[in-house]
């Protein structure tokens, strides 16, 4: 499209994936004149669906699962419900074990409560409690603050000191994620569950081994209102909705650009400079949605730069891991053998797989750390063409497997090829433990990819990192990178800014806020403020008596604000189960129906 480059625009964006879609989409829709810009020929970022094992089956190679997609502010605003449809599966989250026994959460809480009772009638009321609160937090608080400019730490917790719900959800903030879950159930099955729900990538530690967790991670364990959704059709089609809408309200795409540099003159971002000798004027921004380094190293230079900025660009971390993704295309679903114990696991949307006790989820963690191939397999997978057959073609079926790896790994000899095949086929081996019809007979094609090519195609994952900065407490909220830069009228607006990688759309959604009002444009969209959404939460709210239980364990146990451990879960709830005259809940394990089997582990 050499047209589009060769004219002046009102704004700039760098980066065709979702994040510079919906940015361009709102600043357009603003009557700004907006180029937006891409080095691949595909946009979409990660919103990748190809048929790389067989036609007709639709794998989705970096984005699977959405979170709480079609209830974001920027879905709605854009209208993005008449383009793309979501499926919200009753069962998100599941766990199968070598016993024959699974564990499923779903979006209603009775059944969940059920479920987990199975195997713990304690940890089951644990969970109760928990989700009254944290279904009030969810709605009140996180979701607000997930789509709203951080507020600066000082007047967060101000505003979060007024109300009972928002010291509950600051005392969860001061608290280890990884000690939190431990501390709270007894059952290792519940333990290993809860924490795939809370990690970024369920067999990974890092996020919740932080010493604090800003974000609340731990509060949207026992949520089940919101969650994770699946894009029918495959997550490219979250793609296509998005750049109709944006060429919809005016805007121009360009495929293919090869940048040179992010023009800056007299201190300002005044357009962008082509490999092959052209420039391209903006009248009135750049946004870059790169990440850190390429937008600022790459694009414009150290040189440039105050001595500040370099230091926070320095200290920028990204994701110690990658994944190593297989992807299969099948004759028949996946079918477990715990299907026996609760049927539902075979139409749950993430399914966690290999690790039977903690210690071997730790285990895996820790060879990862040392760039080690992980000894004991264990990995995220689920129902995808169960839940949305379009994916696959008529009575075929799609699964994947993703496994945390290092970068690189230490293989020895082996050549990175053959690990990849012989990797595979270890997955495929404690696959058939699980279900007894995943071998070689079901599966009619793989495809294994890796962050060896990843990071070929987006060099913006870098060191494989799928998210384009790590999630550490240093990096999220009021520590997130930040939108407006140094150098007047350059923004950024992807995953280095709040709320961080993964398909969110909230790096776009609040930084065409942050622009729009630079500019002085009128806002066609009320932009979600978290300000006014903290200071709307009532001062107290009415707690059960179960309730108190969640408000001691955070602040009285925990010493508020991430004392030390005085006494263990168990303890704090027959306390106070006798200070309102409910009896202990310590219990074993509850069984549903006359024929239902229990678990072993109790």
């Amino acid at each position: 499209m050499p047209a589009a480059l060769d004219r002046s625009y009102d704004g700039i964006i760098i980066g065709a994936g979702h994040h510079g879609l919906v940015l361009g989409s709102y600043l357009a829709r603003c009557g700004l004149d907006i180029l937006l810009v891409d080095r691949r020929l595909q946009y979409g970022g990660a919103l990748v669906t190809e048929e790389v094992t067989a036609p007709g089956f639709y794998h989705n190679l970096h984005s699977i699962n959405h979170f709480h997609i079609s209830e974001t502010p920027w879905f709605k605003d854009l209208a993005l419900a008449d383009r793309v449809t979501y499926i919200t599966p009753r069962y998100e989250f599941g766990q199968p074990h070598l016993d024959g026994s699974a564990l499923v959460f779903g979006r209603d809480l009775e059944e969940t409560l059920a479920n987990v009772a199975r195997f713990s009638k304690r940890d089951a009321a644990t969970f109760r409690d928990w989700n009254r609160k944290a279904e009030e937090i969810t709605a009140r608080i996180f979701l607000p603050e997930r789509f709203s400019e951080p507020l600066p730490r000082a007047e967060r917790e101000a505003l979060l000191s007024r109300s009972d719900i928002g010291r509950d959800f600051l005392a969860a903030t001061k608290r280890q994620p990884f000690d939190v879950v431990q501390e709270l159930f007894e059952n290792e099955h519940v333990q290993l569950l809860f924490l795939f729900k809370i990690s970024l990538f369920g067999t990974w530690l890092v996020d919740t081994m932080s010493k604090t967790s800003p974000m609340g991670s731990v509060i949207r364990a026992f949520d089940l209102q919101s969650g994770y959704q699946l894009c029918k059709g495959g997550s490219a089609n979250l793609a296509h909705g998005l750049m109709e809408t944006f060429i919809g309200a005016g805007g121009r795409f360009a495929p293919q650009v090869e940048l040179d540099r992010i023009v800056i003159e007299g201190g300002k971002a005044t357009g962008i400079a082509l490999q092959d000798g052209r420039t391209v004027r903006a009248g009135q921004f750049v946004a870059s949605t790169l990440n850190v380094h390429q937008t600022f190293e790459d694009y414009i230079g150290r040189a440039q730069l105050p001595a500040a900025f370099l230091k926070k660009l320095d200290e920028f971390e990204y994701t110690k891991w990658t994944i190593f993704g297989l992807h299969l295309a099948l004759r028949e679903p996946v079918r477990f053998h715990a299907e026996k114990f609760d049927p539902n696991i075979h139409r749950t949307l993430k399914w966690s797989l290999g690790a039977e006790t903690m210690d071997e989820l730790i285990a895996a963690h820790k060879d990862v750390m040392a760039d080690r191939v992980p000894q004991i397999v264990q990995f995220g997978s689920g129902a995808l063409s169960v839940l949305d057959p379009t994916q696959a073609p008529p009575g075929k079926h799609t699964t994947y497997a993703w496994h945390v790896m290092p970068l690189n790994p230490d293989i020895g000899s082996c050549d990175y090829e053959t690990f990849k095949q012989e990797f595979a086929e270890r997955i495929i081996e404690k696959w058939v433990r699980y279900a007894p019809n995943m071998t070689r007979k079901n599966i009619i094609a793989q495809h294994v990819y890796t962050a060896r090519e990843y990071t070929q195609t987006f060099p913006e994952m870098r060191g494989g990192d799928i998210f384009m900065g790590a999630f550490s407490a240093e990096q999220v909220m009021y520590n997130h990178f930040g939108y407006r830069t140094p150098i007047e009228r350059l923004y950024m607006a992807g995953s280095a800014t709040h709320p961080g990688g993964a398909i969110s759309g909230g790096g776009g959604y609040i930084s065409a806020g942050v622009i729009a009002r630079d500019l002085g444009l009128e806002l066609w969209w009320k932009p979600w403020d978290a300000a006014g959404a903290l200071g709307a939460v009532p001062a107290a709210t009415s707690r059960g008596k179960l309730t108190s239980f969640f408000s001691a364990f955070l602040r009285w146990n925990c010493g508020f604000f991430g004392g030390s451990l005085c006494a263990s879960p168990g303890q704090v709830f027959d306390h106070f189960a006798h200070l309102v005259g409910v009896k202990s809940m310590r219990a074993g394990p509850m069984i549903f129906g006359k024929d239902r089997p229990t678990s072993k582990r109790q």
